[in-house]
C-alpha cells in the first residue's frame, strides 16, 4: 500500500480520498436517516452523528489501510 497518492500532481496522504468519499457517503446516509425520522430515538442526535461518521471512517480506512 503506497503512503501517498498523486491526485494531479499533489501528493496526499492515501486517508484523505478515503475522508472525502467516507463525508459523501455520510452525507447521503444522514440525509436518509433524517427522512426516515430514525434520529428521534437517539437520546442525543448530534453524538449519533459523530459517533456514526467516526464508525464510517474507522471501517473503510482500516479495509483501505490491509
Amino acid at each position: 500500500m503506497p503512503l501517498e497518492v498523486d491526485i494531479f500532481g499533489f501528493f496526499a496522504p492515501v486517508l484523505l480520498p478515503v475522508l472525502v468519499v467516507c463525508v459523501i457517503a455520510f452525507v447521503i446516509l444522514d440525509l436518509i436517516l433524517a427522512r426516515l425520522r430514525i434520529y428521534r430515538f437517539a437520546w442525543h442526535p448530534g453524538l449519533f452523528r459523530v459517533a456514526l461518521f467516526i464508525a464510517l471512517f474507522s471501517g473503510v480506512s482500516l479495509i483501505v489501510q490491509r
